[in-house]
Order: C-alpha cells, then structure tokens, then sequence
C-alpha cells in the first residue's frame, strides 16, 4: 500500500510540474494546531524536549524584524511570554541542542539563533532562557567583503565522535566556495561560552541563496538547501574533510528549495523534510538513501523553516511533531504519523 502512495505521489507531481501549477493539486493534510499569531514574519522553528513531562515541551520560532524576537509556545500553540526572548535585531534560523556542558558537573540545553543587523551568533540556556553569549558572538568576521558577513541560516551538531558541540552558521549572500563557517562552543565559565571558528566549507550554486541547514547528528551528515539549485550534502565533523557528498533533489522543486527538517529514528531510518516553497507542498526523502519517497500538501503557504521530533509529547502528538512556518505569521503543528 505504502508503494502505491509513493506512485500515485509521483505521478501526480509530474502533471503538477508538466501545467507549471504553483499551487499545490495533492490532497491538503490538516494541521492539528495552530499557533497563536507573531507580530511580523514568522521563519524557523526549534522543538525542545521537557525531560521531566513531554506535554510541556516548547516550539520556538524566530519573529524576522528589527524588532524581532524568539517566540515559545506550548504545544497547544500559545505563546509562553516568558520564555519568549524580545527586542532582537532580525532573528532569522534558530537550533537547538541538549546537554551542553557549564561545568564538569552540570549541564544546560541551549538554543542558538542567528541575529543578522547585529551580524551575530546568540546562544540562550534553556528552558531558563538565559544568555550564555555575552551579547553574541560576531560571525564572518574575517570576511573582507561587507554584504557577505551577515548571518541567516544556522544549525547545531553535537558530535558523536566526542561529544563537542558545533554551529553551523550560513549567510544571506555569499562567495561560491566556503559559503558556510563551522564554530566549535566551547565552555568558559558557567555564564558565558566561547566560539571558534574551526572550517570554512560548502559550495554555492550563485542562483539564489542558502538559508536552511540542518544537521544529523547521529549519522555525521549536515544537509544545506541551495536554494536555486539542490539539496547538497556534506560530512558534520570537521576532521572528516569538506567534500560535498551529494547533491539531490534538482529536479522535484517548483523554485525555492527551502525549509529542512530531520526525523531520525532510533534504527537509523527516518525522514528529510524539505520545502518546495513556492509549490506549497514537501518533498520527504529516505533518511539513509537521500531517494524522494513521497511529496505532501501540509496546507501551509510559503514555508521557510520546519522541524521534527520523533518522540511521543502528549494524546495530540503520539508519534513525534513536525512543526512547519505559514506566511500568515503562524506556525503549524502536525503529528509526524501524518507524514508517514
């Protein structure tokens, strides 16, 4: 049965391409929850875990303005305002990661936003939303050319070769070569990390821009979205080098490749989620294989950024959350099973 979704997926998509159709003609799949409204442009999204009760987990989402911010929201979609994090400068991608360590005995999970007028890195502790950055970090700062040196797309790899923690940090424009910075967070007190810049990699197709990063933590693999061009693949641990691994999904967008989202599964099985933009509908490949499987209308319009969790948080989400960005200035929920 599973085959002949996948078939049925395909066909319909090559007569959507063929008409040049940008709105999706596959049948929508309802969100479960929508989120309360932003007060400007919605983008990307985070999903942490509660360790002590999953039905009190938070979905963070970047608020793109001058005077932008981080919205939290439960898992009914309301804004939680004190978790909520104000008065920054064009938020755009945001990540998130567990068990940093601030001392030799304690840990925090953190989250990790890109804050482009300022050209910066921030770094939060959660859930108690503290700095940890000392103002941010300056990002591409030994990059000659101004326009190249602000920062958009960002994802976290925690690594599974020793536990170090990274982020990998994109820009709205840059060169064709290293368009992608790789800093290692280290510990310096227990208010305050550092960041070092360890590699510089990732080709750039010049067609339009690469925004959404995300990484696979568990298989070592960090997968970025040249926009007008492919999905592109490359190994997450430094010392692993920066050839380019794969390239795919040239063919199966309408325009912008956007938005990327990993389920990962315990087995190594699992989901890469990715925004056909400007077609409202989502590309799913295999995990393990990269090969497209099945393309979906979630009902969502102009779909920056997305995420997903594949564990069980509340009688809503049984099977894990995928939470996609709407142009509407929301954020729609969906349990994953949906996407299955």
């Amino acid at each position: 049965m599973k085959n002949f979704k996948y078939i049925a997926s395909f066909s319909t998509a090559m007569v959507l391409f063929s008409c040049g159709s940008k709105k999706s003609q596959l049948p929508e799949i309802k969100p479960d929850i929508i989120t309360e409204n932003v007060k400007y442009d919605t983008d990307d999204p985070a999903i942490w875990i509660n360790p002590d009760d999953a039905s009190k987990s938070i979905v963070f989402g970047t608020d793109k303005d001058t005077d932008g911010a981080i919205y939290a929201f439960d898992l009914d979609g309301k804004i939680i305002e004190s978790k909520t994090i104000r008065g920054i400068k064009r938020p755009n991608n945001v990540d998130l990661r567990y068990g940093f360590p601030i001392t030799d005995s304690t840990q925090t999970d953190i989250i990790a936003f890109t804050e482009r007028e300022r050209k910066m890195l921030r770094i939060y502790s959660v859930p108690d939303m503290k700095p940890l950055d000392g103002g941010g970090f300056p990002v591409f700062a030994d990059e000659a050319n101004e326009e190249f040196q602000y920062p958009m797309g960002i994802s976290l790899y925690k690594s599974a070769v020793d536990g170090a923690f990274y982020a990998i940090v994109g820009r709205k424009t840059g060169p064709l070569e290293d368009y992608l910075y790789q800093y290692k967070i280290t510990t310096k007190s227990e208010s305050l990390v550092g960041f070092d810049l360890v590699r510089k990699f990732g080709d750039f197709s010049g067609k339009k821009e690469i925004e959404a990063i995300a990484v696979d933590d568990a298989l070592g693999y960090v997968y970025y979205s040249d926009e007008g061009e492919s999905v592109k693949k490359y190994y997450a641990e430094p010392s692993k080098g920066n050839e380019q691994l794969a390239s795919f999904g040239s063919e199966d967008f309408l325009e912008d490749i956007e938005g990327i989202a990993i389920a990962a599964f315990e087995d190594g099985s699992g989901m890469i989620i990715v925004s056909d933009q400007q077609h409202g509908q989502f590309n799913i490949y295999d995990r393990k294989t990269n090969e497209l499987v099945r393309i979906l209308n979630l009902a969502t319009t102009e779909t920056d950024g997305c995420e997903a969790v594949t564990v069980s948080l509340n009688d809503t989400f049984k099977t894990g959350l995928f939470v996609a960005m709407n142009d509407d200035g929301t954020f729609y929920y969906y349990d994953l099973d949906k996407l299955k």
